[in-house]
């Protein structure tokens, strides 16, 4: 799989990271090793995780993903080959700081991710969100001493929105300290609200970005049909996961949607997944999508989109389902 550069660094990455959310509640500890197998076997070298982790679950399971990937590395004893991602800022507590950006939290949850991910350094360390009760000061000084101290070696941020980025690329230059080098938000044939400001933003400045839900927490599969109920055991059902994808989602317009893509796809013989995964990672500065599954055999789609040129009738379809959608108002926080 051919690699690409992540953003103005020197790190060069693979188009499809696997994301690692279902592991410890959809998935059980076996799946998910079979599924990281499957993934590191056809190229897929990044992962990319969070404390937080599993989707759905609550502060009895928060952890639970890390510890998994962890063990995994260290059966495989291939921790050297792996480019390995996480995430702090989410909930690990009940306690008033255990969650946020602010130097207390990150400095906590990095020593916990690492013992966590049985590794003595994290490649790329993100945070999940921006808190508006933490200055960018703060949290870039303390994410500046993570790389002095070489617990981690690049710095990332996800659900940002441009402002915020903005304001945290001019703390660092301020500063004379280390940058987000990596944006992690949501994208898909039926969510580009980035491209209006962020991805600009990030392609001016060398941020590189590594988009999530590129199937829309699997509507774009095709699967799901107007008039059906969610699938039990999918994010649309799953705990704590279940309305706010039901809320990006679950819409009739987005049925229609992927009921005027479907049949293209079927006429072209390839999976409307891998359509969607391939439109995705060939847009202007789009690093890489992540890719999850609860089954090893969903990644067969994924790994399929690497190598798929779309016709121009199809990448056609694929630009305008964006644009017959209706808008709705863009909401502030995690997006």
């Amino acid at each position: 799989m051919k690699s690409r550069q992540l953003g103005r660094t020197g790190l060069r990455v693979p188009p499809l990271c696997l994301g690692t959310m279902t592991f410890g509640l959809q998935c059980d500890e076996a799946t998910s090793f079979a599924i990281l197998d499957r993934a590191f076997e056809g190229g897929i070298d990044f992962i990319d995780t969070a404390d937080v982790y599993p989707l759905g679950g609550g502060l009895d399971t928060v952890g639970r993903t890390e510890e998994i990937v962890g063990r995994w590395m260290k059966a495989r004893g291939n921790r050297d080959r792996i480019v390995l991602a996480t995430k702090c800022a989410g909930a690990m507590g009940a306690g008033t700081n255990d969650n946020g950006i602010s130097r207390y939290h990150i400095l906590k949850s990095v020593d916990e991710s690492l013992r966590r991910l049985q590794t003595d350094v994290i490649d790329l360390y993100q945070v999940h969100s921006f808190d508006p009760r933490t200055p960018a000061d703060e949290t870039m000084r303390a994410l500046d001493d993570l790389v002095r101290w070489g617990k981690v070696r690049y710095v990332g941020c996800s659900n940002y929105p441009a402002w915020r980025l903005g304001e945290a690329l001019a703390a660092s230059e301020r500063l004379g300290i280390a940058r987000y080098d990596c944006l992690q938000p949501r994208y898909n044939m039926l969510y580009r609200e980035i491209e209006t400001e962020l991805l600009p933003l990030a392609r001016s400045q060398g941020v590189g970005v590594i988009v999530y839900n590129p199937l829309a927490g699997g509507f774009l599969s095709g699967k799901y049909r107007k008039g059906d109920d969610p699938l039990e055991g999918s994010r649309f059902t799953l705990g704590t996961a279940a309305l706010r994808y039901q809320h990006r989602y679950w819409q009739d317009s987005l049925f229609d949607a992927v009921d005027a893509l479907r049949p293209l796809a079927e006429s072209r013989g390839v999976a409307l997944a891998s359509v969607a995964i391939a439109w995705a990672i060939a847009q202007p500065g789009i690093t890489s999508a992540i890719v999850g599954a609860s089954r090893p055999e969903q990644l067969d789609a994924s790994l399929a989109a690497v190598d798929l040129d779309l016709d121009e009738g199809l990448r056609a379809a694929c630009e305008a389902a964006w644009w017959t959608l209706p808008r709705r108002p863009v909401e502030e926080g995690y997006r």
